[in-house]
């Protein structure tokens, strides 16, 4: 059965730690955009507990709404993995057992040399109409059931075995079920403004976007450290779209001026890692509140090695001075948390690595420690290569693991503007 090219998709993500136990959906995401890429737009996501009657509401709430139903998650072999009872009972449909989906189940068990519970046996069974979808990590199978003008697919919860499925969906029964249109997108990312900054600098774009044809729609994601800007055209014509959006981003970047730090889809310890790979440079950090965090960001990166050289922790003013050579003198009069003693850090990593750049961060991350002259949240980067030397004063508002957070992504902001000749803390805001 075949219908209409489908426009709406809801994601439904199954699973009761889903709620309780501080899990975190990813699989809607890949969905979503995946489907995108097809032109088919998700317009709404829910995360369902493992409750039949949950379940069954809402499937049939998502069937009002959208053209295409994707869960996932609830596909195991247990008492509360009943996501094919409730949409069997959402449709009217029963049930069978199929056997080459059984035998599959019982090979791969065999294959372990261990026997195969009983209760895997519910794996194998198929809503009525069904198309098996086939798991090749693992032996919760999928489904495909085609209404004719909508269609429900039931893919797995672990991502190991969303991800490859979610692909042969797309491959096979979506490809009959999708125009010509598509949604593309590009986007951008800014360092050291706010939400609102940005907004209110982009906003008279909005209106010129908007009046395109096709028109751009634009969305801001405030997260950590950065603020993204994410632009989206829909249309049949891919290079009218590309030429569209590449011009909408220009535009957004040319208004917003050194705060972009990137239109590609990198991180700012990417980015700096590629410039100090340019540049030839190395990096060594000198840590006190961060307490390594700036380097745990810059090796998260594979190949780090081949632009940073180390780092200090410095978290005792002791060996503030044992380690990267801070003055005791400068630690009394000025305070462990203060310019002069970031400076020092930062002079020290540098000295003391070999390297051609130093960063030093020194702050009250909380919830204690603050003062009425250094508040919690008070933070000092500094950064010294061999054309400058810098420091920035900041004070982020959050608990402690934010204030650790906002801080080396504001070291490493600072770094990609002193590599790229810009003013270190020009930026800061």
């Amino acid at each position: 059965m075949s219908g209409a090219p489908f426009a709406r998709a809801e994601t439904i993500a199954v699973g009761s730690e889903l709620l309780a136990l501080g899990r975190v959906d990813t699989n809607s995401g890949q969905i979503a955009a995946r489907l995108a890429t097809l032109g088919i737009d998700v317009v709404a996501r829910s995360v369902v507990g493992d409750h039949a009657g949950h379940l069954e509401l809402a499937v049939r709430t998502a069937l009002q709404r959208a053209d295409l139903v994707v869960l996932t998650g609830g596909l195991g072999p247990t008492d509360d993995d009943l996501t094919r009872q409730a949409v069997a009972s959402a449709l009217g449909r029963s049930m069978h057992e199929d056997a080459e989906q059984l035998a599959r189940i019982e090979a791969r068990f065999a294959r372990r040399a261990i026997p195969m519970p009983a209760i895997n046996r519910r794996q194998a069974l198929l809503i009525e109409g069904a198309l098996r979808l086939d798991n090749p990590n693992g032996t919760a199978p999928g489904q495909w059931i085609d209404l004719g003008a909508q269609a429900i697919a039931l893919l797995p919860g672990p991502p190991r075995e969303m991800g490859p499925m979610l692909e042969g969906l797309v491959e096979g029964p979506l490809a009959t079920r999708v125009g010509r249109a598509r949604t593309r997108s590009r986007g951008l990312k800014v360092a050291g403004r706010s939400e609102s900054a940005v907004e209110s600098t982009l906003q008279p774009l909005y209106a010129e976007w908007r009046a395109q044809d096709p028109p751009i729609d634009a969305t801001i994601l405030a997260a950590l450290g950065r603020i993204e800007l994410h632009l989206f055209v829909r249309g049949e014509d891919e290079a009218s779209a590309v030429t569209a959006l590449e011009t909408a981003i220009g535009a957004a970047a040319d208004a917003l001026g050194p705060a972009v730090y990137t239109t590609r889809d990198e991180s700012l310890e990417e980015l700096a890692g590629r410039l100090l790979r340019e540049a030839g440079w190395r990096v060594a950090v000198a840590e006190s509140c961060t307490g390594g965090m700036l380097g745990a960001r810059i090796t998260d990166v594979p190949g780090s090695s081949a632009w940073l050289d180390g780092g200090l922790i410095t978290y005792s003013n002791a060996l503030k001075t044992a380690l990267a050579g801070v003055p005791a003198a400068l630690i009394a009069e000025h305070g462990a948390v203060s310019e002069p003693v970031a400076r020092a850090l930062a002079a020290g990593a540098r000295a003391r690595c070999g390297t051609e750049v130093g960063i030093g961060i020194t702050g009250i991350a909380g919830p204690d420690g603050g003062t009425e002259a250094k508040p919690v949240g008070t933070v000092f980067i500094a950064i010294e290569t061999p054309r400058l030397a810098a420091c920035r004063q900041a004070r982020f508002v959050g608990d402690r693991a934010v204030v650790r957070q906002q801080s080396v992504s504001a070291a490493l902001d600072m770094l990609r503007l002193a590599l790229t000749g810009l003013d270190p803390i020009g930026e800061a805001r």
